[in-house]
């Protein structure tokens, strides 16, 4: 007689039949029959069979699931990627597929399930948010072809929405204001406040600036590291500050430095390690919270500290530097990121082409504009 779960029966032609199932490459799913005379031939050939299966990777799954595949992958990435990636990789899962595909059988994968699916889960999301849940999606249906020769699913990104809301920079009136504020009793706080007004720099890589970083006789910096809080025991509740190299190869950069700048760090020069903190990085939230705190003091519009990279980069270009320097300035793979993402041209800007453009007609017309009026 049959064992229940063994998937072996009588036929009635009098043989035996075992079945198990496998994932062939390219052909998905199979189920793979086994014929013997007697039920215990059947079931060792259909064990035989199983462990030879393994040994090829062809992996009966009847009970595996995306799950699987996801966490399979980001085991991959742990060992290939930065920590801040994997982090961000597990807290996207987490809060926008986990509840959809954690038992989401990888037998019953579609193309047309996962784009159906993320049209309605990332319909509000921002163009950042969606890139990487397109990310780890790809990533882990991807392992999943390789690992468990599931079908391909190949899946299409949609068009993002073009951004409503240009990024927030300070006006001109307001930077007047701010560096005034900074100026007056200028600390080794404040100073660093206003080298990422002059740099660019990031609010991490500010925070794990080291003295060795700065050159001073060929007045460059050199951008090396960052420093982040990050989940740390199985990335849940603790956390703790996290020094490591910036996110992108283009990240580690030599900027160049201003006279004016290279007087200010001069002043505060002290011989600790770091340049905001002594011994140890600072901490960027409480450089966070300093910075809210200096805004509000200045009687302007609190904004976070990636404002001042922004207004650096839109001051650059209203001053005529090429995007291509900028871009290695801050850091950007890409002239097109400097471009799309942080380069917001002001009114002022504006109005200087216009006039230079009205000059240029003024000078075909001639005479001929002056007799007007």
């Amino acid at each position: 007689m049959p064992r229940h779960g063994e998937n072996i029966r009588k036929r009635t032609d009098g043989r035996w039949e075992g079945r198990y199932t496998v994932y062939l490459p390219g052909k998905g799913r199979q189920q793979i029959s086994i014929y013997g005379k007697t039920y215990s031939e059947v079931k060792r050939k259909r064990q035989d069979a199983l462990e030879a299966s393994n040994e090829k990777n062809l992996y009966s799954k009847n009970e595996i699931f995306f799950e699987d595949a996801l966490q399979g992958w980001l085991v991959k990435i742990k060992k290939t990627k930065k920590p801040a990636t994997y982090v961000k990789y597990c807290s996207i899962y987490e809060t926008y597929l986990e509840d959809i595909l954690t038992n989401y059988p990888l037998s019953e994968m579609t193309t047309d399930y996962f784009q159906e699916m993320l049209t309605d889960k990332i319909a509000d999301c921002s163009e950042s948010i969606r890139k990487s849940i397109y990310s780890v999606l790809t990533g882990a249906l991807n392992y999943s072809a390789e690992n468990y020769h599931t079908l391909p699913v190949r899946l299409k990104r949609a068009p993002s929405p073009r951004p409503t809301r240009k990024l927030d920079i300070y006006t001109k009136e307001e930077q007047t204001v701010f560096l005034r504020y900074l100026y007056t009793d200028m600390s080794v706080t404040k100073m660093g406040i206003v080298l990422c007004l002059s740099t660019g720099l990031r609010l991490g890589e500010v925070c794990a600036l080291k003295w060795e970083d700065i050159n001073f006789q060929k007045k460059v910096l050199n951008v090396n590291h960052t420093v982040q809080r990050m989940p740390v025991n199985n990335y849940k509740k603790k956390t703790a500050l996290c020094e490591g190299t910036p996110k992108t190869n283009c990240s580690q950069r030599e900027v160049p430095l201003s006279d004016e700048i290279l007087q200010l760090l001069s002043k505060f020069k002290h011989q600790g390690k770091y340049v905001l903190n002594n011994k140890k990085p600072l901490e960027p939230r409480t450089y966070q919270y300093q910075f809210q705190k200096f805004q509000q003091e200045a009687g302007i519009t609190c904004r976070n500290f990636h404002v001042l990279r922004h207004t650096f980069a839109t001051n650059c270009i209203g001053s005529g530097i090429d995007v291509k320097s900028l871009s290695e300035i801050l850091g950007h793979s890409d002239v097109h990121i400097t471009l799309n993402k942080y380069v917001h041209p002001t009114l002022d800007t504006k109005r200087q082409h216009m006039n230079t453009i009205s000059s240029i007609y003024g000078q075909i017309v001639g005479q001929s504009i002056q007799n007007i009026f």
